[in-house]
């Protein structure tokens, strides 16, 4: 910086003339009304700017909001615009004071290598970061399962994906492997299938069974006839039972809903239809030894 090294050899010279007092006021006085004034400027001019990124960021996170924007690429954009703009500003506030910025590249340069491989797995975090926001597998708000943790996503960084999972914990999963593995997105699509399968005991008609079924079926109103009306047949002969699959396809919202209630209200049809839901038993016969 300039106004340094001027400061250091007016007071080297000072020192040699074993310190002349008047000449270092002198010096003072005249740093202050150049190169004071200078870095007064550039100290203004360093927070209108930043003061202008963050307005110019507000602006077009609002206006992406407006249009109803994906959140996740907006909340990138509005970070992304408003640090490329302050680095920027940043770095004509340097070379306006004086500070070579071409020595200051070359150094973060020297330490980014070092700081690189110190932190592959940070960068490898940081690219599946990138991969994520360009793929864009899922978006805030969607439900998801992947890595062993499942959850709603709440937001989308650089290095972590956050999830909320259903009991209110927070999950973060790193973006290296998240990338990298298997993610199920069950908010992808707008209508999901719900998949049963009730059994019945041999000894009873299958047919008054899927009867029962199907009139719990029409009586939920969540259930849909589209993309395809329900599907209610004897899927298996079991040990002890027949199963009956029964697939019924649903809004992805009202999954869980139509679930509980189906199992609740199937119970309560097969008890006042007496049609027997049949459970493991074990026969035990004594032999008497005579």
């Amino acid at each position: 910086m300039k106004f340094v090294t001027y400061f250091l050899n007016t007071s080297t010279e000072v020192a040699d003339k074993k310190i002349n007092f008047t000449e270092l006021l002198n010096s003072i006085v005249t740093w202050l009304t150049t190169e004071g004034v200078k870095l007064v400027i550039g100290l203004v001019i360093l927070f209108i700017g930043f003061k202008v990124a963050n307005f110019i960021s507000n602006k077009v996170r609002k206006r992406m909001e407006k249009k109803n924007a994906d959140k996740t690429i907006t909340r990138v954009v509005f970070k992304l615009i408003r640090w490329v703009i302050k680095v920027f500003i940043f770095l004509v506030f340097l070379g306006y004071v004086g500070i070579d910025t071409a020595g200051i590249g070359t150094a973060i340069a020297s330490c980014g290598v070092a700081v690189g491989l110190a932190l592959q797995g940070s960068l490898g975090n940081l690219a599946g970061g990138i991969i994520i926001l360009i793929m864009r597998p899922f978006k805030i708000g969607d439900y998801i399962e992947a890595q062993g943790e499942g959850g709603t996503v709440e937001d989308i960084k650089l290095f972590y994906t956050y999830l909320v999972t259903p009991d209110n914990k927070v999950a973060m999963v790193p973006n290296g492997v998240l990338a990298n593995g298997n993610i199920v997105n069950y908010s992808a699509k707008e209508l999901r299938r719900v998949d049963f399968e009730f059994a019945i005991a041999y000894a009873e008609d299958h047919e008054r069974a899927k009867r029962a079924i199907l009139e719990v079926i029409e009586s939920n109103s969540l259930i849909l006839t589209e993309p395809a009306l329900p599907f209610v047949r004897v899927v298996n002969h079991g040990d002890s039972a027949i199963g009956i699959a029964t697939r019924v396809w649903v809004k992805s919202e009202n999954y869980w809903t139509v679930y509980f209630d189906m199992m609740e209200a199937i119970k309560a049809k097969f008890d006042a239809e007496n049609i027997e839901i049949p459970f493991n038993q074990l026969d035990v016969n004594i032999k008497e030894n005579k």
